[in-house]
């Protein structure tokens, strides 16, 4: 048994957390150093009363109608013998902060590692999102993708990512992005949003995509934000060729955008995938930005706008994680690796036709 603190990859001793104990939480550290140096992300965990969720952010003035449910669930352990990134450790991505600027172009063999990465990364998002009904907490959404993707021997990239604590991020209604996952239970009429990456021989695989709880799909403005942000992403993608300057990408989703009458976010970007879970280029989803790039045969990123029904400005909750529209009101996201072909790009993330959460038809104005 692993170390419960979270920086920490020795072998869990003898020493568990009191309060956890009590609440019939099992953590187990290796040591009384580093109980006290993980003390102050640890006791998010612990609930107020036994028994019982709890707001951790009672001072926070939210913006809709999403809170944080707490306790977290303890972080989920990864089998022995999968590889892991460099962070897995010490959340440290040390290889992406000290890597050189500039844009990758993958060589034959890195391409078919990605490729495959990105087949089983299709898997896992698939069976997460056929779990997507009321009633399921996005906590159990994490404990399904977790274990996903340890059936398929690979990691689980955003987990231990700059501490990020999780195995998948889920966002609902006003929340952009990066939303933990926690013990709030999907309710009728929700949209999540679900972000998956993998890491596996080497290289990750990123990509997303929004479903729909229950009559959500009955809801003509909700419709309109979920497929206006797909069309949009899928706009984007047919402009993928060799030549194409990346900051045309965001011309055309925002022109999308527009045709909905939705706004785009501007603060979180499409990025470079592969080797490194984020790199260059940078990829704006916004009209008249300055990315620098071209679209070169070789290249992989991704594409992943975040599309609002009201206003684009995003603030942040206290985990220093969770991105919310500023005005309470429903954003959607859609994501896909992509590969520059020699001829126009293959989408590496792409849908099959077993795959949940297909397009729907948006109802025509009265």
């Amino acid at each position: 048994m692993s170390c419960s603190g979270q920086d920490c990859a020795n072998e869990a001793g003898t020493l568990k957390c009191p309060t956890c104990l009590k609440f019939g939480i099992d953590s187990v550290y290796c040591s009384q150093t580093c109980f006290k140096r993980n003390w102050s992300k640890h006791k998010s965990v612990h609930p107020q009363e036994s028994g019982k969720v709890y707001d951790p952010f009672p001072a926070l003035v939210y913006t809709g109608s999403v809170r944080a449910v707490y306790p977290l669930s303890p972080r989920r352990l990864v089998k022995a013998g999968i590889v892991c990134p460099d962070y897995a450790e010490d959340g440290e991505p040390t290889e992406e902060i000290e890597a050189k600027s500039g844009i990758e172009i993958c060589d034959a063999e890195t391409i078919e590692k990605i490729r495959n990465t990105s087949r089983l990364a299709r898997e896992v998002i698939d069976i997460a999102g056929r779990a997507v009904k009321p009633g399921i907490t996005t906590d159990e959404i994490d404990r399904i993708v977790h274990e996903a993707c340890m059936e398929r021997g690979a990691y689980p990239s955003p987990l231990n990512y700059y501490f990020f604590p999780k195995s998948v991020c889920t966002s609902v209604n006003e929340v952009i992005c990066h939303g933990i996952p926690d013990q709030r239970p999907l309710e009728d009429g929700d949209i999540v949003n679900i972000d998956v990456t993998l890491y596996k021989d080497g290289v990750h695989s990123d990509m997303n995509h929004t479903y729909y709880v229950g009559s959500a799909s009955k809801n003509p403005d909700v419709v309109r934000l979920v497929e206006g942000t797909r069309r949009s992403l899928d706009a984007a993608i047919a402009l993928v060729k060799p030549g194409c300057l990346i900051r045309s990408l965001g011309n055309e989703i925002e022109r999308v955008a527009k045709e909905y009458n939705l706004s785009v976010v501007r603060s979180y970007t499409g990025h470079g995938v592969g080797k490194l879970f984020h790199s260059d280029p940078n990829v704006p989803h916004y009209a008249n930005n300055k990315a620098v790039g071209v679209c070169q045969p070789g290249m992989v990123f991704t594409i992943e706008p975040m599309l609002c029904l009201g206003t684009y400005r995003d603030s942040r909750w206290p985990d220093n994680w969770t991105a919310v529209t500023k005005d309470g009101k429903y954003s959607a996201q859609f994501e896909h690796t992509l590969l520059v072909t020699e001829t126009g790009v293959e989408v590496l993330t792409r849908r099959n036709k077993r795959s949940p959460g297909g397009p729907i038809d948006i109802p025509k104005k009265k």
